[in-house]
């Protein structure tokens, strides 16, 4: 230094700075270190930058004022620094030579200045509209030029004029440009041109935030105020950043995860080829060409290479994610470092400060300094933590985006195999729960490195303080790695074991709501409650035991800390008489210890929670790795050829390891032809429409479709979306085209009593439309598609007769709109078969025969048999039906057919619309019956009758909805809910815990005051005499601290428990005794919800959640108390951060309330959708609407996403903000030591400045842990407002139970018997009186809407009576126990209903019967033969749903319950749809001869069923229209006749 500044400038002199009031820098230091500190800065970063700016371009800004003055005042500056360069070399010639540091010095900052000024225009270019580069160097330059200012200053004042005046007024000049350039660098430039922050509607305002404002998070208060003076909605969130968005995410995991299926492949291949010369053949599909035998056999050759392939390397899912996100991570790490070393600054400066207040008679300075340098270093803490937060919590909301659009792409494409492998709650949870671990684990990925970094600096200062005796403390911690370890391990198995007893719940809850309907008619509740609770009971016994656990684990990591400063103390104190503990060693290694508290609690979380997110990696990547779909299976290929679908010896099977299910298949469909596929139940039907949509795994063969395809499943699957959009299916709306479709499909009637018309909302599944509205909707959309091959899947079964021929003649028929269209139709009914081109007849699999109609007669095969049997009556001649149908239109007055819906619509006040408008739609779904207005006898082309009348009038109600919104709760938690909670977990309970915390704080407390007086002893020089008794005491009351937490948190954890006990119990039996009506309105869904998510946080978060609060908030009171108690003056300053704390905390809890709400609504769309997906994957795939559910998808989640990322923000604006006041206790603490130090002892100044050290983290967790709290509680509010709802009557009525052998006779008797849906609406029934003796069999008939199921749910009092009543053998029903009537009576539902569990459990969930009834009763309902062939016999696993039956089976598996029952009382309810005439016949002689003396009620689809049944009855409009025997009815030529005409079973 001396060439450089001269031997008149001293680098530095102590006494003029140190050793006085008034310090002041050497001049030398000023223009060296001072000056050059900002250019060393801003050359070291300048390359970086320019480099960054060069790969990340925005678009440029236009040149604005403020950008031209930041430019001239660059230039200025560059001038100024420059104009005492020239001074000097002036000088110089003067012959005033100066030392080389006026030369240098200026050159350097004139380049400098020059630099910025490049870099300002350089960041315009480029779009950057603040710069953090060039904040931090003018906050430098400003921040160094303070001192030379001060100190030219104080000079020109003792020299009574000013020496060397151009440079004296140069750097005022200096100083002056530099504060400017400093605070227009605060202001933001407008955004870059062409940017989208320009055309967004609601543009996130971190895009044009300024530096300051994205390190303070300021830009986010505008949001938080919003959200403080009204409850925020999904309109007032910012857009996503288009960074964030699923179209840049997901694509950019998919491409990392295809490089790795492609490497893993490649790797594969290399590993088994490496023996063989000549790589095996190439397949083309599964096979190898099977033409000529030239090559080895594929078999051969794939057994050669199993043998020695080494176990294939599995893609790795983790390395795909790393390579897609790892780079914006590492981001967040280096500010993680950053913040690392900085927290070891505070442990230092307290040192300093301690020894400060020791010592007499040094400047004041000093301890303010000491005491503002505090302040700083935690500030800067503060902003570069935050920082780092923001990005891991950023690229953990990336990653749950990329994972679940992952995971939805693959489930649109998987084989039906993989589908089976699991199921579909085990995907959403897929989605769900893992998707959110990865999340929550990227968070805290950094603390993976970071910890053992902080608790090797911190060994290092301690051994500085304590010297060796550190060891014994680092022996106790390296000791309770162990125990957490063994802790953490056992956790993660009962979170494992909780996790599967979970999804068996969940998965039982979805079957028990999907079936509930069965459950209910069945009686079966108790049974399935019984289950669900032993599986709770499982779940709650694995928490308790994670609780024993997690109170141990508390308990170490509390005591941890202070275990270890007793030991060191302990050992220093003993080892040597010469170690005195003072108050310097002790408070700083205290607060090194609580610095080092943090990484050794997170380390072994941290641990664990790697651990089970890599049990959630292998799910998912197995769920990925899944086989796919081969596309090319089909070939799609449009070529000229006569075929349009062709089969050649196809042998097809479900899963590549099942047996093949259908056999060398051969088809050949003409274009434009129309072939009927007919077979018995489970013969390959449906599977053989599988196999030509690609659907099943091709073992050989080939299939080939010309053209796209169009398919109707044998069960509707229906979007939860309007009507109309079910039949567009994504198509644009063309109004002609569109009311012709749906006159063919015969649904115009149908729009009419629907209380929207087309936009009316479809439930779930349907949910509000019967079954053959359903299939109806389906065959609209296919006949829409406008598509060249249609594949129909039994689309017949599930409509009325009359309607069934509308549509086979308006539509699929010779003469229908798709003639000319290639159709290929499975049908059980016979009636169409001689108009069809060609007939496949399957048998086992296999094709029997194949030709026309005439063609398989004159064969006389097993066709023609099977004819002979069904062929009822001849069919009847076209032309002539239609003749007649013109002359009975006459016979129906045109208000008979009307119907009592759309006087409904007209009478009724507007304002109970939306309350009514659902028990329209119900009454639409149990009036099975189709409408017979919708024979149109004009059947070429469209009719052009004009439609939009009825439209018109409904305008004003058209938009109402079956299915509520969700409601979000606003504002905040009512203080009733907590109480709710508070008495789950027993009053008395909650008072002892908190009693608990109290003291275990108090023991806290206690111990460090006596830590400070035993610090004091070594000022006073008494340490000698009483070590022992010191050390003594100071043991007792840590380890009484550690055994109170012990005791707290176990108390707590039981209190928990108990309370997620009772909430669930309550919510189930709610559940279970909930009537019918709100099933149909409320999605499953959101049931679900209640019962997976909610149920969850009150199992696992809540409880956490109390125990961090209680925690912290204690630990916050007892800093208070200690700082209060040391230096009183600190209460004054307690109010206004009070104040201020309090006043942040609202605005946050009111914001992020909200959005954690908002967030929760918009969560749920994502999963119902998806798996609305997952059932609907086949009609999706056939219609190619593959990329459009995607982009639905990808919607859902952004729009999840939008409500999540203010949440994140506000947890930083809020931390920011909270660590800002804790700051500020630490200052003033500090400040009020220096102030008092005469009268403190050091002991007291070390305690309280070490509590306020600490006092900030817990400050923020409690804010956090309060808005947690509330987020939470609202877990119980949901499942509280579920477990309240209506409930219907008592299961057992214990004084009127009716006798066991009840009914007897089996006599019913309705008595002027009238029933409504809901209270004001119209009568459904009205005034029916009727009496079936015992014994007798009744049809019902009647048109759409007349009321014929509403009979049924009567009967089992689905619904109650609104007038009259029902009696059964003299026992008015309306008066016993729900289940004490449902169990007497017998049904046969409309859709065979099973649950996943064995074939035994789905006919006698009560094992009630012993296996010689189960087994007679199969062997009536005709399944003895293929339930004996199956190996399992009768624990034959039935899957969700049933799925692994065919819907025949399923129907008689359902007749197999009613036999096993044989009650007194029968009702069919169109048991008959799906089935072929066979089984048909097999159901109704069995009926006939097992419920010979039985009462039966059949809701008749086929009229022919009924034709020999005692009466019939036929209902219309709720009323009686007619009742007798058949013969009687036919010869009466009224309703009934005309039915039986077009069924053609009556001339």
């Amino acid at each position: 230094m001396e060439r450089l500044c001269g031997p008149e400038l001293p680098f530095w002199v102590a006494n003029r700075t140190f050793h006085t009031d008034r310090p002041d820098l050497p001049e030398c230091f000023q223009l060296s270190v001072l000056s050059w500190l900002p250019c060393i800065y801003l050359l070291a970063v300048s390359p970086i930058y320019s480099f960054y700016l060069k790969r990340n371009n925005k678009g440029y800004i236009m040149m604005s004022i403020l950008n031209r003055f930041k430019t001239v005042f660059g230039l200025f500056l560059w001038i100024v620094c420059w104009t005492d360069l020239f001074y000097t070399f002036h000088e110089l010639r003067q012959g005033h030579s100066q030392p080389p540091i006026y030369f240098i010095t200026p050159l350097v900052l004139g380049m400098t200045m020059l630099l910025a000024t490049f870099l300002i225009q350089f960041e315009r270019l480029r779009g950057v509209q603040s710069s953090g580069v060039l904040f931090i160097f003018w906050f430098l330059s400003v921040l160094c030029a303070i001192v030379p200012f001060r100190s030219k200053i104080l000079k020109a004042s003792s020299e009574s004029e000013v020496t060397d005046k151009l440079r004296f007024t140069t750097f005022y000049i200096y100083f002056g440009l530099v504060a400017c350039q400093l605070i227009l660098c605060c202001f933001n430039e407008r955004p870059p041109l062409f940017s989208n922050v320009v055309t967004d509607p609601n543009p996130c305002p971190e895009t044009t935030a300024g530096f300051l404002s994205t390190m303070t998070f300021w830009w986010f208060t505008s949001l938080a105020i919003k959200g403080y003076k009204m409850p925020l909605e999904a309109k007032d969130l910012w857009s996503l950043n288009q960074r964030d968005s699923s179209k840049v995410m997901v694509p950019r995991l998919l491409k990392e995860w295809e490089k790795e299926q492609v490497k893993a492949k490649s790797e594969q291949n290399v590993s088994s080829q490496a023996m063989y010369a000549k790589p095996p053949p190439s397949t083309t599909n599964h096979i190898a060409g099977g033409g000529g035998g030239s090559e080895s056999s594929p078999e051969e050759v794939e057994v050669l290479l199993s043998s020695q392939k080494v176990a294939p390397r599995q893609p790795s899912f983790l390395r795909a994610l790393i390579k897609a996100f790892g780079p914006y991570f590492l981001i967040g790490s280096a500010y993680k470092l950053l913040q690392d070393v900085i927290t070891f600054v505070n442990p230092q400066l307290l040192r300093l400060l301690i020894s400060f207040t020791k010592q007499k008679g040094v400047p004041d300075w000093w301890g303010y300094t000491l005491a503002f340098l505090m302040f700083f270093t935690a500030l800067l803490q503060t902003l570069i933590l935050h920082r780092h937060f923001q990005y891991c919590f950023v690229t953990g909301m990336n990653v749950r985006t990329a994972v679940i659009g992952a995971i939805y792409r693959k489930a649109l494409a998987i084989t039906n195999a993989a589908k089976r492998s699991s199921t579909v709650g085990e995907i959403v949870n897929l989605m769900s729960v893992d998707a959110q671990r990865f999340m929550d684990l990227t968070t805290f990925l950094n603390m993976l490195w970071s910890a053992p970094l902080q608790i090797m600096l911190a060994l290092y200062f301690l051994w500085q303080n304590l010297g060796p005796s550190v060891l014994a403390g680092v022996a106790v911690m390296v000791m309770l790695i162990p125990f957490n370890a063994v802790i953490a391990m056992k956790t993660r198995g009962y979170q494992v074991e909780q996790m599967k007893h979970k999804d068996d719940r969940i998965k039982l809850m979805n079957e028990i709501l999907n079936g509930i309907k069965v459950l209910k008619l069945y009686a079966w509740e108790k049974s399935f409650k019984e289950k669900v609770l032993a599986i709770r009971q499982k779940e709650l016994n694995v928490l308790r035991k994670t609780a024993y656990l997690g109170a141990l684990s508390t308990m170490a990591w509390t005591s941890a800390p202070f275990l270890v400063a007793l030991t060191s103390f302990a050992v220093y104190v003993t080892v040597d008489e010469n170690n005195v503990l003072d108050a310097e060693r002790a408070f700083v290694s205290l607060s090194l210890f609580n610095i080092l508290r943090f990484p050794l609690n997170m380390l072994p979380q941290v641990i664990s929670s790697i651990v089970q997110t890599s049990v959630s990696l292998k799910r998912i990547q197995r769920f990925l790795s899944h086989d796919e779909l081969d596309p090319n299976s089909v070939d799609r290929n449009i070529t000229a050829s006569e075929f349009a679908v062709t089969v050649v010896n196809g042998k097809f099977t479900w899963a590549k390891e099942d047996t093949p299910v259908l056999h060398n298949i051969n088809v050949m469909v003409p274009q434009g032809s129309l072939l009927a596929v007919v077979g018995h139940v489970g013969c390959g039907k449906s599977s053989l429409i599988s196999a030509l949509l690609g659907e099943m795994e091709k073992v050989e063969g080939e299939v080939s479709i010309r053209g796209s395809v169009a398919y109707v499943p044998q069960q509707a699957w229906i979007q939860n979306a309007t009507l109309r959009d079910n039949i567009l299916f994504g198509n644009a709306y063309n109004e002609q085209k569109y009311r012709c479709v749906l006159d063919a499909c015969a649904l115009t009637p149908d729009l009419e009593v629907l209380p929207g018309g087309d936009s009316t909302e479809i439930g779930e599944k349907g949910i509000n439309l019967s079954g053959g509205q359903r299939q109806r909707v389906s065959l609209a959309r296919a006949l829409y598609s406008d598509a060249d091959v249609y594949l129909l899947d039994d689309p017949l079964s599930a409509v009325d007769a009359h309607v069934s021929k509308h549509i086979f003649d308006n539509l699929i028929g010779p003469e229908g709109l798709l003639k000319g269209k290639t159709r290929i139709l499975v049908t059980h009914g016979i009636t169409y078969l001689p108009q069809v081109d060609n007939i496949v007849v399957m048998v086992d699999g296999r094709v029997s025969e194949m030709g026309s109609y005439q063609e398989l007669l004159k064969q006389n095969g097993a066709f023609a048999e099977f004819l002979r049997n069904y062929a009822l009556e001849d069919i009847v001649e076209e032309d002539e039906a239609t003749e007649e149908l013109i002359e009975d239109e006459e016979l129906f007055p045109d208000d008979a057919l009307s119907n009592h819906h759309t006087d409904m619509v007209d009478n009724e006040p507007v304002i109970n619309e939306a309350k009514k408008s659902f028990m329209r739609q119900i009454s639409i779904v149990s009036s099975e019956g189709e409408n017979p207005r919708c024979r149109s006898v004009r059947r070429h082309g469209c009719s052009q009758r004009k439609h939009s009348e009825p439209q018109e009038k409904k305008k004003p109600h058209e938009a109402e909805k079956l299915i509520q919104a969700e409601t979000a709760e606003t504002g905040r938690v009512k203080t009733k809910v907590y109480l709710e909670y508070i008495k789950a977990v027993g009053p008395l309970l909650s008072v002892v815990i908190c009693l608990l915390y109290g003291c275990q704080s108090a023991a806290a407390i206690g111990a460090n005051i006596w830590l400070s007086q035993w610090t004091n002893d070594a000022s006073r020089n008494q340490t000698k005499e009483n070590v022992n008794m010191r050390v003594g005491v100071y043991a007792a009351l840590g380890i009484v601290q550690g055994v109170l937490v012990m005791m707290s948190s176990f108390t707590l954890a039981m209190g928990n428990i108990g309370a997620a006990k009772k909430l669930h119990f309550n919510l189930l039996a709610n559940k279970l005794h909930t009537p019918q009506s709100f099933f149909d309105t409320t999605p499953i869904g959101r049931i679900i919800n209640r019962f997976s998510k909610d149920i969850y946080v009150i199992d696992e978060a809540l409880p956490s959640t109390v125990l961090m609060f209680l925690g912290t908030f204690f630990v916050s009171l007892s800093t208070m108390i200690v700082i209060i108690s040391s230096t009183p003056i600190f209460a004054v300053v307690i109010a206004p951060l009070a104040f201020i704390y309090v006043f942040v905390q609202r605005f946050y809890v009111a914001t992020s309330r909200q959005l954690k709400r908002l967030e929760s609504v918009s969560r749920s769309p994502i999963y119902s959708h998806f798996s609305e997906t997952v059932t609907g994957s086949n009609v999706i795939r056939a219609y190619g609407r593959h990329t459009a559910f995607v982009l639905m998808s990808d919607m859902k989640v952004d729009e999840n996403q939008k409500s999540y990322y203010p949440g994140i923000v506000s947890n930083r604006w809020l931390g920011v903000r909270i660590e800002f006041i804790g700051n500020c206790i630490v200052l003033f603490a500090a400040l009020f030591a220096v102030t008092g130090k005469e009268s403190l002892n050091p002991g007291l100044v070390g305690l309280s400045v070490s509590y306020a050290l600490q006092v900030t983290m817990s400050l923020n967790w409690m804010v956090r842990m309060t808005s947690d709290l509330e987020n939470n509680i609202v877990a119980v509010e949901r499942v509280k407002e579920y477990s309240e709802t209506k409930t219907e009557a008592p299961w057992d009525v214990e004084d009127k139970k009716p006798p066991a052998e009840w009914p007897m006779e089996g006599n019913v008797e309705f008595h002027e018997y009238s029933v409504r849906y809901r209270e004001g609406l119209d009568l459904v029934l009205k005034n029916i009186t009727l009496n079936v003796k015992g014994g007798e069999k009744i049809g019902i008939v009647g048109r759409t809407g007349a009321g014929k199921s509403s009979m049924t749910l009567c009967l089992f009092r689905l619904l109650e009576a609104a007038a009259g009543e029902i009696t059964i053998d003299d026992v008015k029903i309306s008066e016993i126990g729900l289940h004490d009537l449902r169990s007497k009576l017998t049904i046969i539902p409309q859709e065979p209903v099973l649950f996943s569990g064995t074939l035994r459990m789905n006919l006698d969930p009560f094992e009630k019967y012993n296996d010689e009834e189960v087994w007679k009763a199969l062997e009536h309902s005709h399944l003895h033969k293929f339930v004996s062939n199956q190996p399992a016999k009768l624990e034959l696993e039935c899957s969700e749903g049933g799925e692994n039956l065919s819907v025949g089976q399923r129907q008689l598996v359902c007749l197999a319950r009613a036999l096993l029952r044989k009650t007194r009382i029968l009702i069919l309810d169109e048991a008959t749809a799906a089935i072929d005439l066979e089984t048909d016949d097999l159901i109704q002689s069995t009926i006939r001869t097992q419920f010979e003396d039985c009462t039966v009620f059949t809701i008749a689809h086929r009229l022919n069923t009924i034709m020999d049944y005692t009466r019939v009855l036929v209902l219309d409009k709720g009323q009686i229209a007619e009742f007798d025997t058949p013969t009687n009815l036919i010869s009466k030529r009224g309703i009934f006749y005309s039915m039986t005409k077009d069924a053609g079973l009556s001339q």
